[in-house]
């Protein structure tokens, strides 16, 4: 692993970017992607990232949330609502629960998805695939009691 990476792994698994990277990369992502028209994500530097447009579950409106993701062989995501390890589920994973249609932009391409929360032995593999993949989600389920819900994008 390049000691940049590993550098970026242990700074992402101290609790004060867990209150601040919150706040300020969402925002900068949100940003540079409308800017350049969906085709570049800041935190993509780090991790592959994705925007993800869903329903909102309380106000029925669209919302956008730029969010790393796993991306898998058959061309769908994973996408672990880990909130930076913080004690509440992320928004968007609420949203896709009551709402599992929604589209995501992937390297400048609007794609229809369907969300499926994983559980079991799904669940327990793919959260193996995570850890894997970024090590620090474990320190973030360390820190919170609620399970770090995972769920799949699969394309519609």
């Amino acid at each position: 692993m390049p000691r940049g990476e590993r550098w970026l792994q242990k700074v992402s698994a101290t609790r004060t970017f867990a209150r601040t990277a919150p706040h300020v990369i969402p925002a900068l992502d949100r940003a540079v992607h409308r800017l350049t028209r969906g085709k570049v994500l800041l935190s993509a530097r780090m991790l592959p990232g994705v925007v993800l447009t869903a329903t909102g579950a309380r106000s029925g409106l669209p919302r956008r949330t730029p969010l790393a993701c796993l991306p898998e062989e058959d061309g769908g995501w994973l996408l672990v609502g880990s909130n930076f390890g913080r004690p509440g589920h992320p928004a968007w994973t609420g949203n896709l629960l009551k709402n599992p249609e929604a589209e995501v932009s992937w390297h400048g391409r609007d794609i229809p998805v369907r969300a499926r929360l994983l559980t079991g032995e799904e669940r327990a593999q793919a959260w193996r695939a995570a850890l894997a993949f970024w090590p620090p989600y474990a320190t973030y389920q360390a820190r919170v009691a609620r399970e770090i819900r995972l769920f799949r994008l699969e394309r519609r």
